[in-house]
């Protein structure tokens, strides 16, 4: 007598579901592993002037980065905080750290791209303790990209 007709139909037919569903699985973690690939747009590490960080405020899709305490970020994941119609909009492509430790979003608080680095020599303890939270916060969810240096004098 063989194992097939020792088998209940019942016992056949949960055999072939079983089949079924080891084959699927198998099928399907393979269809999930998507297959290697390279960025898109590679990120490299440089220095920006505040003139050069202006091309970088997420405009026409692009990419948004901001300074903070002379470091750039690229806050592109954040776009819907940091991009056109963000809530902190006014710091993308911008040196943001005056803003961010006095908690003002005010156009006021954005050095002019075209003059020096502003050195945020007048900021209070508090303040400069609210621009290093913020400092650590960009730091561990956002990639470092840079640093902000002076605009080339002409």
């Amino acid at each position: 007598m063989s194992l097939l007709s020792m088998l209940t139909p019942l016992d056949c037919a949960l055999l072939l579901i079983l089949v079924y569903l080891v084959k699927s699985v198998g099928t399907n973690q393979q269809s999930r592993i998507p297959p290697p690939q390279h960025p898109a747009d590679p990120i490299v590490m440089r220095n920006y002037t505040p003139l050069e960080l202006q091309a970088f405020s997420g405009k026409d899709g692009g990419r948004v980065y901001m300074a903070v305490f002379g470091d750039v970020y690229d806050v592109s994941a954040g776009r819907s905080f940091y991009g056109p119609g963000g809530p902190y909009e006014n710091f993308a492509g911008r040196d943001a750290s005056r803003g961010l430790s006095k908690n003002s979003f005010d156009v006021e608080m954005l050095a002019d791209p075209k003059g020096p680095i502003d050195k945020l020599q007048d900021l209070d303890d508090e303040e400069r303790q609210t621009g290093r939270e913020w400092a650590a916060l960009f730091a561990s969810k956002y990639i470092h990209i840079g640093s902000l240096v002076e605009n080339e004098k002409s």
